[in-house]
């Protein structure tokens, strides 16, 4: 749900959308797409090859296309550019008892991640404009690995957080985030630093693939005005392919 509506949309070589007026600072970076693909349920792979920072690895959506034209990133950052605590959430329909030990994200990247470290939450009962409830959060540190993929200019890094404790969870729909950060303050390059979280619209390589419920995105970010928008509110420009899955995975095992 938007709770700010000045926005101001511009395109050089991105789509640039859900952007506030006073900032002028994209909340994604995309190009305009393919609208005319018919999203359906995720499949698991025959093949499947998660991150190796994804171990023991419970779940992995898929990787990102740089070169699907619905390849996208959305804002998933803490930095000092005054972005702080942007953050894009997945969903996973759990159908067994799991534990999860950590969560990783692919993320597109303009900087080094500085402390390595990132805050993670995990929540129930989300939906647009509601957060739910969340059942475990904090910060902790980092590994970070470079996919050797890029996206519009940007390179993509696995990054790897351990919950503070196990998790024990029962079968059924939970949203998780990781966020980055670039706040050290001797550190120039975060006062420009972007963060990206990937998509995934092949879903290659995943893990459980079909435990990723479409269009189950969400955006909570004062910066940009939105209080737990779905990826696929119109007013975030995104077409039903681009906002149809997250690249992303869970340590932890059933």
């Amino acid at each position: 749900m938007k709770t700010t509506l000045p926005a101001v949309a511009f395109v050089v070589a991105l789509s640039l959308t859900a952007v506030a007026a006073d900032s002028k600072v994209p909340a994604s970076q995309h190009s305009a797409g393919n609208p005319s693909v018919i999203v359906k349920g995720f499949k698991d792979s025959p093949s499947p090859l998660p991150p190796a920072l994804c171990n023991p690895c419970l779940f992995y959506s898929g990787d990102l296309n740089p070169t699907d034209p619905n390849a996208a990133g959305m804002s998933d950052e803490n930095t000092l550019l005054i972005i702080g605590g942007s953050s894009t959430y997945g969903a996973v329909n759990i159908p067994v008892a799991a534990t999860v030990y950590g969560i990783v994200y692919n993320v597109q990247a303009s900087a080094a991640f500085d402390p390595l470290q990132a805050s993670y939450d995990v929540r129930t009962g989300v939906s647009e404009g509601n957060g739910g409830a969340s059942i475990a959060s904090g910060t902790g540190s980092i590994q970070v690995s470079a996919t050797g993929r890029n996206f519009l200019g940007l390179y993509e890094y696995t990054i790897a957080v351990s919950l503070s404790a196990p998790l024990a969870l029962g079968p059924g729909e939970y949203w998780f985030n990781a966020t980055p950060e670039c706040l050290n303050t001797l550190d120039g390059s975060c006062n420009v630093f972007r963060q990206f979280a990937s998509n995934t619209t092949q879903e290659a390589n995943n893990l459980h693939g079909s435990w990723q419920p479409v269009h189950e995105m969400f955006l909570n970010s004062s910066f940009f005005g939105f209080t737990w928008a779905n990826w696929c509110d119109s007013s975030l420009g995104f077409n039903n392919a681009q906002c149809a899955g997250l690249s992303f995975g869970l340590r932890g095992q059933e």
